[in-house]
């Protein structure tokens, strides 16, 4: 297994440390601040939230325009957009990249996808990888692909304030509806090292003789956290989870020169920790706890030995996600 920092790095470091040290010594403090405050906020938001009057859903699926894996004559790339449609509306959940890489309007055009084709923009959270790149989160601005079309008006659902060009903005504080019957489990929020308080909505629905799906963006709230909110708005069993778990174990999907970005990045733990096996058994016996008949994982956050991990050791079908593809639940 190579190492997250390159070597090459290391000189560079050392040079840097005086600066480093220090530097990292603050963010830890605020690191540590912010790992109980979001624990506080979260259980308080779970004991706040009561159920909602979900439709039963007859169809509900989920095309893929963007993930790290693709099926044939699709790109990939280590960011997340889906296309979900239900028997009530569709929405489009996440912008990866936008167009700071060729795969989402490459895939979209291949799919034949406008936007006026969905019902509502419904972003997980203000990350590069969801929220249109690097320049959309530097100027916190959700940054559309042009081959897209133009927002009109459209209601744009987003778990923190942002901008969003040509989009109704709407800054979901609680749990609440959505368009196409679906809802939104509220802001839940986790300690980033680097990026601070980070808050991520996922998203539920409910399907008729099955139970519930809860798909999520990243899973930065960790997914443990997700399903307890999931079932304050629902008493149906869990039937499907998708999306991203954040378990970058032994490489990262998204890269830098000498750096697995994600294995340092946006792991909630400090950069000189890293995810263990340990934590890995500890989700899937939790997932494995919650009984769902489906789980479909985003690659674009989790490494290939985790992907491998969870297929082989939860008791359920599990489906790796591709750009490309539509899953019906």
């Amino acid at each position: 297994m190579s190492k997250r920092i390159s070597p090459a790095w290391w000189p560079v470091l050392g040079l840097a440390s005086p600066v480093l040290f220090p530097m990292l010594f603050v963010k830890n403090r605020r690191y540590k601040r912010n790992v109980e405050e979001s624990r506080n906020l979260n259980k308080a938001r779970i004991e706040n939230a009561s159920c909602l009057e979900l439709p039963e859903l007859e169809q509900f699926e989920l095309t893929v325009l963007l993930e790290h894996k693709a099926a044939s004559g699709f790109l990939g790339a280590p960011g997340v957009s889906y296309v979900i449609k239900t028997n009530k509306g569709s929405i489009l959940f996440d912008l990866g990249f936008g167009s700071e890489m060729p795969a989402l309007a490459h895939n979209a055009a291949k799919l034949n996808f406008k936007l006026n084709q969905v019902d509502a923009l419904v972003i997980s959270h203000l990350h590069p990888d969801h929220m249109g790149g690097f320049k959309a989160f530097r100027n916190n601005q959700i940054a559309m692909p042009p081959a897209f079309g133009k927002g009109n008006g459209m209601d744009c659902f987003a778990p923190a304030e942002v901008g969003a060009d040509g989009f109704e903005t709407k800054i979901v504080q609680d749990p609440r509806m959505l368009p196409a019957g679906i809802a939104s489990t509220g802001p839940l929020s986790r300690s980033l090292f680097f990026m601070g308080l980070t808050e991520e909505q996922a998203i539920v629905a409910r399907l008729k003789h099955k139970g519930m799906v809860v798909i999520t963006g990243c899973g930065h709230p960790t997914i443990e956290t997700i399903i307890q909110m999931a079932k304050r708005l629902s008493d149906d069993p869990i039937y499907a989870i998708g999306g991203g778990l954040h378990f970058p174990v032994t490489d990262s999907p998204l890269r830098k020169p000498g750096l697995k970005v994600q294995m340092i990045w946006g792991t909630g733990k400090p950069p000189w920790q890293k995810i263990t096996e340990q934590d890995l058994e500890q989700t899937i016996e939790n997932l494995n706890a919650v009984c769902p008949k489906h789980i479909f994982l985003s690659p674009h956050d989790t490494c290939d030995y985790a992907l491998q991990r969870f297929k082989t050791s939860l008791n359920c079908q599990t489906h790796i996600l591709q750009s490309g593809v539509t899953y019906s639940f």
